[in-house]
């Protein structure tokens, strides 16, 4: 059993690591400035930018097939690269991507939506959540009525990453409400166009979600994604694509944050010692770096297993419930160890306590992968020994 990285991973995590360094961490505090006088950390130019200077040295589209220009990386590589963009929390993505159930569109939506999507011309938003459908997806109801050769549209959508820069959305509604999840779905490519709106909403963090608004909204037939009533499969398998991606950027913010506790408590001095010498932060050290290794290597085995092309659910459900949990505790107690300067807005350790809170909510809660991973093992689906077992 080898768990040595290949040089070609070894070289690829090395470049996006110097990348961070180089470009992103200096900007980190005036990221922190524009965000205190509500700004956005990044304007749209700026990030073009550096997604431009990446693409310079091939880093586009990191998931994307190679066909369609990308780099077309493994799983383990990809979360290799988001524990690397993790050390920042300047809000950096590489450019080159696009939604995976857009690759379902036909041969003129792919010109009309994938294609303008990869190279940048275009920004979508995935929209299946509402005010009474989060963790229960099937409970939408959003409705796509049919009329003449059209399709209107009417309802709303909440909490829709990019749904306020979109300039498209792929939008879930009930198509037969008799059918409901089991066939009654169906997933429309809207255009801002068309007449939906989107309403920003402010968090603790600086995510900036937005609701949609679809009223008597119309779109033609051919703006249909995939098969008429198929449209839950399709949320199933966007929502599925790289949960293990979530934990993994955690990993680099877990890292940064117990680098930046080791640091302090080096430095620090209370009553004539060190606090690196109280037994209190030295146990908060210990368990951190103990529980960032386990989530390490939980999501490494999530995305070796998508490589195999292993049903790897499971597996991805306890990283992100395990990510989620242990990268909270780990930011509480790094910001405990910085005590009051920990808690202001000029170290980013406050900073990082409010974005990584969302990672035991978005896309899966906790309840919702407790839930999974219950099921599994209780129906037996999983045995307790897992993949290696």
């Amino acid at each position: 059993m080898d768990f040595s990285l290949s040089v070609e991973e070894r070289e690829v995590r090395d470049w996006v690591r110097t990348f961070v360094q180089r470009e992103l961490i200096p900007l980190e505090q005036e990221v922190l400035r524009r965000e205190r006088a509500h700004q956005p950390g990044l304007t749209g130019e700026e990030l073009k930018e550096l997604q431009l200077k990446a693409k310079e040295s091939g880093f586009w589209g990191v998931l994307t097939p190679e066909e369609y220009g990308g780099m077309g990386l493994s799983a383990v590589m990809a979360a290799l690269l988001e524990a690397e963009l993790g050390r920042t929390f300047v809000p950096f993505r590489f450019g080159g991507a696009a939604d995976n159930i857009l690759f379902h569109a036909n041969e003129e939506q792919k010109r009309t939506y994938l294609l303008p999507t990869i190279s940048g011309e275009r920004k979508s938003c995935f929209a299946i959540t509402e005010p009474g459908a989060g963790s229960d997806a099937k409970a939408i109801r959003t409705t796509a009525r049919k009329d003449g050769a059209d399709w209107v549209i009417n309802g709303e959508k909440t909490f829709i990453t990019g749904g306020n820069e979109a300039d498209f959305t792929m939008v879930f509604a009930i198509t037969d409400p008799e059918k409901g999840a089991n066939g009654g779905v169906t997933c429309f490519l809207v255009d801002r166009e068309a007449g939906w709106k989107s309403e920003y909403i402010d968090t603790m963090g600086e995510w900036g979600p937005a609701s949609l608004i679809f009223q008597d909204v119309r779109v033609p037939e051919t703006q249909i994604l995939g098969e008429e009533g198929r449209g839950f499969e399709l949320a199933m398998q966007w929502i599925g694509q790289g949960r293990y991606l979530l934990p993994a950027r955690a990993i680099g913010s877990c890292e940064r944050l117990i680098s930046m506790a080791i640091e302090h408590a080096n430095t620090r001095e209370t009553f004539g010692q060190k606090i690196a010498e109280r037994q209190a932060i030295q146990w908060m050290i210990a368990d951190s770096g103990v529980e960032l290794e386990a989530l390490r290597w939980l999501v490494l085995n999530a995305a070796w297993q998508v490589d195999q092309g292993m049903d790897s659910r499971h597996a991805q459900s306890m990283a992100k419930l395990y990510g989620g949990q242990k990268a909270n505790e780990i930011v509480d107690r790094v910001l405990q160890i910085h005590g009051g300067m920990g808690y202001t807005r000029e170290l980013p350790v406050e900073r990082w306590y409010r974005e990584l809170r969302l990672l035991r909510i978005y896309e899966g809660t906790d309840e919702i992968q407790r839930r999974t991973i219950a099921r599994n093992l209780l129906k037996g689906h999983v045995k307790v020994g897992g993949a290696l077992g």
